[in-house]
């Protein structure tokens, strides 16, 4: 969706969409856990986890999945208009499923605030990390991030 800077206002308290499903598969799971020194095996041992983890396998770690945020966002909403658009920051991250590796997950965007802050505006946003075929989503976050024209 695209959308003119001017019009961020109008969007508050509306839910814009579902972005498409991304496949986390072992191979990113194992760079992750190198960019990031996670290297728990519960991430990464493939064997291991197949015999002693609740979901038969390894899981995607949590921070991976939060940092798909930025990927949906922009997805979802293109915004036009702004001469630069940064991540402001979260005020409440909740990590409410595991992700099984081989999963799909997508982010779900709702924004919840738009409001001035200096020479731009601060938009507050939820984004729900679903995981498909899963009721229950992998992550619930509420994120700001800031634009200015």
């Amino acid at each position: 969706m695209k959308v003119a800077y001017a019009d961020l206002p109008a969007l508050a308290g509306k839910e814009i969409g579902a972005s498409s499903w991304v496949k986390i598969d072992q191979a990113k799971v194992n760079q992750f856990a190198d960019v990031t020194g996670d290297h728990q095996w519960i991430h990464i041992d493939v064997e291991r986890a197949k015999r002693e983890m609740p979901a038969t396998g390894t899981i995607v770690h949590g921070y991976f999945v939060l940092s798909l945020i930025p990927k949906f966002m922009f997805e979802l909403m293109q915004i036009t208009g702004v001469s630069q658009v940064i991540n402001y920051g979260a005020n409440k991250v909740r990590f409410t499923g595991m992700v099984p590796v081989g999963s799909n997950v997508r982010g779900r965007l709702k924004v919840q605030t738009v409001e001035p802050k200096g020479k731009g505006i601060t938009m507050t946003y939820e984004m729900v990390i679903e995981i498909e075929g899963h009721e229950r989503p992998a992550c619930v976050a509420e994120v700001i991030m800031m634009a200015f024209p």
